[in-house]
C-alpha cells in the first residue's frame, strides 16, 4: 500500500525568522500523522527551517533547482547545494517555473536526471490549462509533459519519484478539481507509467492531486484510490496544513 505523501510547497513566502516561527506552529499539528510530510521552501529558508523540524517527522525540500553543478549561473541553486543544506526533497517543474520563467519540458528532464543522481527526491509536477482542458487535450498534454520528463530515466530511479497533478486553472484559485475528476487524471497518470514501465512500477509510484486542495475537501480527494497525497500551496501556511496532514489517519 502507497505511504500518502503530504507536501507544502511555500513558493516566495516566509522570511527565514518568520519560517522558524511557521514550523513552531506547524510542528505539534502534524506530529502524528500518518503520512510523509515535507516543507518545500524557499532557498533561503531552507538552514533554517532544517533546524526548526530536527528530530520531527518532517523532511525539508527545495523548491527548484538547476541541472548543472556548479558555474556561472547567477541566482541559480545546485542540486549539491540543496542536499548540503539538508533538504531531501524537490520541486521540479511546477506550472509557475513554467508560465513565469520559461522551463521546457527538457528542462524539467534535465533537472529530474540532476535530481535522482544527486540522491534527492524529486516531485514532478504536471497539469494543464483551463483552455486545454476545455479543448478536450487535457491527457494528451499531460501525458506528453510526463513522457519527456520521463525519458531516459530507468525503472528503479522512476519508482523514486513522485508525481503531483495540479490542474493550473485551480492553482491559488480558490477552484479545485472535483475528486472525480482529480482521480480520473491521476489514474491516467498511473496508467501512463505502467505504459512506460510496468504495472509493477506504476503501482508504487505515488500521484499527489495540488490545486486549492484544503481541509475542507482533502478528505474527499484522498480518499481517492489513485491519489496519494498533496502538494499543497496557501494552505501549507496556515494551521489548516495539520488538518490536511491528518485527514487520512
Amino acid at each position: 500500500m502507497r505511504k500518502k505523501i503530504i507536501a507544502g510547497n511555500w513558493k516566495m513566502n516566509m522570511t527565514p525568522s518568520e519560517a522558524k516561527a511557521l514550523c513552531e506552529t506547524l510542528k505539534p499539528l502534524v506530529a502524528g500523522s500518518s503520512a510523509d510530510i515535507v516543507f518545500c521552501v524557499p532557498a533561503i529558508d531552507i538552514v533554517p527551517v532544517v533546524e526548526a523540524v530536527r528530530g520531527t517527522n518532517i523532511r525539508v525540500g527545495g523548491e527548484n533547482l538547476y541541472f548543472e553543478d556548479k558555474g556561472a549561473y547567477t541566482g541559480e541553486i545546485s542540486a549539491d547545494m540543496l542536499k548540503d543544506a539538508g533538504a531531501e526533497y524537490v520541486i521540479i517543474g511546477h506550472s509557475e517555473r513554467r508560465g513565469y520563467f520559461a522551463e521546457s519540458d527538457a528542462d524539467i528532464n534535465k533537472k529530474l536526471k540532476k535530481a535522482l543522481e544527486k540522491g534527492l527526491n524529486p516531485i514532478v509536477c504536471c497539469g494543464e490549462s483551463l483552455e486545454q482542458r476545455e479543448q478536450g487535450i487535457c491527457f494528451d498534454w499531460i501525458r506528453m509533459q510526463l513522457k519527456i520528463a520521463f525519458d531516459g530515466i530507468s525503472k528503479e530511479d522512476a519508482e523514486k519519484v513522485v508525481i503531483a497533478y495540479e490542474p493550473i486553472w485551480a492553482i491559488g484559485t480558490g477552484k479545485t478539481a472535483s475528486a472525480d475528476q482529480a482521480e480520473e487524471v491521476c489514474a491516467a497518470i498511473r496508467e501512463l507509467i505502467s505504459e512506460l514501465y510496468g504495472a509493477k512500477t506504476a503501482e508504487c509510484i505515488r500521484i499527489q492531486y495540488g490545486g486549492s486542495m484544503n481541509a475542507g475537501n482533502c478528505r474527499e480527494l484522498l480518499g481517492k484510490p489513485n491519489i496519494d497525497g498533496g502538494l499543497i500551496g496557501g494552505a501549507s501556511l496556515k494551521a489548516e496544513f495539520g488538518e490536511i496532514a491528518n485527514s487520512g489517519r
